[in-house]
């Protein structure tokens, strides 16, 4: 019998105990240890921030569905990583702190034979002075309750809006070295045309703000794309959907100070600027949980598990950029020091960024970090599962590989709500990670199928998704058909 220990119920830590105990038999036990007890289907949060749509309809409760499915669940943290147990016991484990019921501030030792890290990121508020959800006129849609409360505080801009306020929206990144770029651009342009459906669109004025070089970077350093009948850039086509909307830009800004209705930033030029607003909704950095790791001997390894976020079998050798290759990349996603470790989606640290990385004059880095949230977070969690099934069963090697420098990605941008009038913006890479050696004429990615397309068609398709994969991490019948 194993025991599989599974940190994060998110898209990479559910989709990993699915997967895992279709394919296991019940002598096998598979454990999720999350602080949050619901299941959000993080992607239409933005829906929930424009008022389109109830936490309720985006997320449910997961001990019921794991007790069914015989699943075990502890509603905890991860303190502190074990892997080789301590002087009492030789079996590897985690520390946790149970953060809810009786059991609340409690801690426990978890074994494991296997342990999955699919704890994300943090939402890294506290790198932005001033940038605290809720606060200082600036929100977040990076959970459904930031969500909500991003939605009440909207809509009460519009009522005074219909009262003849003029206003001004920021949306974008709040910090230098902020991710997740494709969230923001999906909210601003559901927040223009909710202000279309209100009638309010000429009192206001929609700002976009990003730690971006160009538009359309969205941390993969752009892509060159098929458009219908041409090809054109993600900064090409970003900048004609933001000019079809009455949508300004800031650019290369890394916002570093949040005040009551002031964002305040530095430019790659080296100036130090701010911008007013009366609603902001600005993406946070990431950051990983400041784990910390210990041997038996209870020393301190930390840097054998993290590098921020955790230590996978990426090639972590500091390069300048032009040397920068997609072997660089993870294959497995297993920690080199325990190979009973691995880490899918956010939680993995990446090797370097995607996009050239860009500092200010003043010596500020001021560039996004590497995406890896969505359709990659499926793909390397199931990879994570199918590999940890192999040894199990006997098998020595690791089958199962997927790098985002030769793994797709479709993402469709949701860029208005509605069954008539809605609209989307679905932009399909190829690779992720660009690979100039393969397709070097066409910026590291291959024509055909990378590709984009913007139109209510779009927004259907992200209905349908949303829906579809609802049901898929309910684990209803024939679940597992349904694609990562």
């Amino acid at each position: 019998m194993s025991k599989i220990v599974i940190l994060g119920a998110g898209i990479s830590g559910h989709v990993a105990a699915a997967h895992l105990r279709r394919k296991l038999s019940k002598e096998h036990e598979v454990l999720v240890v999350s602080p949050n007890s619901n299941y959000q289907w993080i992607p239409s949060n933005i829906w929930v921030g424009i008022g389109r749509m109830k936490s309720d309809q985006i997320l449910f409760p997961l001990p019921p569905l794991y007790k069914k499915k015989n699943i075990n669940f502890k509603q905890a943290l991860v303190t502190t990583f074990h892997p080789e147990g301590d002087a009492e016991t030789e079996s590897a484990f985690v520390k946790i702190k149970y953060v809810n019921g009786q059991q609340k501030g409690n801690t426990e030792n978890v074994t494991y034979d296997y342990l999955i890290n699919a704890t994300g990121p943090k939402l890294a508020f506290d790198m932005t002075e001033g940038l605290n959800p809720g606060t200082n006129k600036a929100y977040s849609v990076c959970t459904y309750s930031h969500a909500e409360h991003a939605w009440h505080a909207l809509d009460d801009l519009i009522q005074q809006m219909k009262q003849g306020k003029k206003a001004k929206i920021l949306i974008g990144t709040g910090h230098a070295k902020s991710t997740c770029q494709g969230a923001a651009f999906e909210y601003i342009l559901n927040v223009e045309q909710e202000l279309r459906r209100h009638n309010v669109r000429d009192q206001a004025e929609v700002i976009w703000i990003a730690n971006e070089y160009q538009l359309g970077d969205f941390g993969m350093d752009g892509v060159l794309l098929s458009y219908g009948d041409n090809i054109m850039k993600s900064s090409e086509m970003v900048e004609m959907i933001f000019e079809d909307r009455g949508i300004k830009w800031i650019l290369g800004a890394g916002v570093n100070k949040i005040e009551d209705g002031i964002a305040h930033y530095e430019t790659l030029d080296g100036e130090y600027k701010s911008e007013t607003y009366d609603f902001a909704m600005l993406i946070p950095a990431f950051s990983g949980h400041g784990f910390k790791a210990f041997d038996k001997n209870n020393e301190d390894i930390t840097e054998k598990l993290f590098k921020g976020f955790m230590l996978v079998d990426a090639d972590y050798t500091p390069k300048p950029y032009e040397e920068w290759s997609v072997q660089d990349w993870p294959e497995t996603y297993q920690n080199p020091s325990y190979n009973n470790i691995f880490a899918p989606g956010i939680a993995f640290a990446p090797p370097h960024a995607i996009s050239k990385p860009r500092v200010s004059k003043n010596g500020t880095s001021i560039s996004p970090a590497p995406p890896r949230t969505g359709m990659p977070s499926g793909i390397t969690a199931k990879l994570v599962a199918d590999n940890i099934i192999d040894i199990i069963n006997g098998k020595k090697d690791l089958h199962h590989k997927g790098s985002l420098g030769n793994m797709g990605a479709a993402c469709i941008a949701s860029a208005g709500y509605g069954m008539t009038k809605g609209s989307g913006v679905s932009i399909t890479t190829y690779p992720i990670v660009p690979d100039y050696n393969k397709y070097p004429n066409t910026q590291g990615r291959k024509l055909g199928k990378t590709f984009g397309e913007i139109g209510l068609a779009g927004h259907w398709l992200k209905f349908a998704l949303h829906y579809a994969f609802i049901y898929k991490a309910k684990m209803k019948p024939f679940w597992w058909l349904i694609p990562e």
